[in-house]
Parts: C-alpha cells; structure tokens; sequence
C-alpha cells in the first residue's frame, strides 16, 4: 500500500470516527433530554396552566431534535411535538416535509397531528398539548384547533419567519380566539434557540433556493 493510500484510508478513518462521535454525543444529549421529560410530571399542572420550565426544556429538546437536519439534504427549520399533557409521554413528532412530499400542507404541525390521530386511532387530540419550533401558521393552527388539542406552544414567531420566505401574518393566538373551541396559545418560548435554527448557514442556503423557485 502506497503512502498516498494510507494517507487517504487514515483521513477517512478519522473523519469516520468524529462523524460517529458527533452523532454519539447528539444521540446522548437527546437520551437525557428524553430521560427528564419522561419523569412523571405532578397531577395538577393541567392543560391549561402549564409549567413554563417544563416547557422551556420541551422546546429546546424539540429544537435540538429539529436541528438534525440542518447536516442533511432536506434542512428545515419547523419541528413539531404532541405530547400527553399531564403525564408528559410524547405521542408524535415531525418536521417540515413540504419538498419531499410534494404536498403543501405537509407543514410540521399538520403531518404531527396526522400521524398522532392515526397512531390514537380518533380525529380528537383532547389531553394533549403541542409544541412547534414556530408559531402555526393558520392553516396549522387551524388543524390545532379541529383536532381539540389543549395547548400550542410555539418558539419563534411566525413574523421571525417571515424574514426568510412568505407567511400568512395572522398569529395563531387570533385564530384561536375566532372559534368556540378552546386552545391556550402560549409563545414565544425559547425564541433565541427556534430562531437560531433559521439563521443555521444550511438553512440559508436553501431558503435563498426556495426563494428563487417561487413564481
């Protein structure tokens, strides 16, 4: 073997092994953030009070989470979670999937909240809360609502998106007081940390390629 090939066998080897350290100590910051949440929350802290520091964790979880894909071909900045909303248990989780899918309305909020009802086996969301790393758009919070979720809780606001492509400025709190089914909107929580996820160099660059495919 040649020196050259060696050479290149050992940068592979350790490019290798720091992708894999990376990931490691993603996938165990991930499991701790997991572990915390998973622990029983008191039976009084309801829907509707809410716990501003279990929120804060939630959220900053669901940032981490959504940040992963920041490193792949597909980056997104919208995360969204439902959760039990007294004993905390996570029901469903998922990201933005407007490209892939070719589907407008695979917006974060609305796939989570398909694939809970699927998973619950019932259109009704009743007992649950959801987070998003953004504020719903009304479609979405529209979806919340038709769903009879307890909570939204978003993290960056839907004007903060607006800064990078088109939004429909309605804020989700407007929508939910345009309808007789109840929803706490509570937002923004852990803004700096959503918002970052926005300005991530990966996440630039396909916006700007998202901007330029617009009619």
């Amino acid at each position: 073997m040649g020196h050259t090939e060696a050479a290149f066998l050992a940068a592979s080897s350790r490019r290798g092994f720091l992708r894999s350290a990376s990931l490691a100590a993603t996938a165990a910051v991930l499991a701790k953030a997991d572990w915390a949440l998973s622990i029983p929350q008191a039976a009084e802290k309801t829907a509707t009070s809410g716990d501003s520091a279990l929120d804060q964790t939630r959220m900053r979880v669901l940032a981490a989470w959504t940040a992963l894909t920041l490193e792949t071909p597909n980056p997104v900045p919208y995360g969204a979670e439902i959760v039990h909303s007294t004993s905390g248990e996570r029901l469903m989780r998922a990201t933005n999937a407007v490209g892939q899918e070719h589907d407008p309305s695979a917006h974060a909020e609305v796939r989570t909240i398909r694939l809970a009802c699927k998973k619950v086996g019932t259109y009704s969301l009743r007992g649950y809360t959801l987070y998003t790393t953004c504020e719903p758009c009304p479609m979405c919070m529209a979806c919340a609502l038709w769903a009879r979720l307890d909570r939204v809780v978003y993290g960056a606001t839907i004007a903060d998106a607006a800064r990078f492509g088109r939004q429909i400025l309605i804020p989700a709190a407007e929508v939910a007081k345009r309808t007789d089914m109840k929803c706490v909107v509570d937002g923004p929580l852990e803004r700096d940390a959503c918002f970052a996820l926005f300005t991530h160099p990966n996440m630039q660059k396909t916006f700007q390629r998202w901007n330029s495919e617009k009619p």
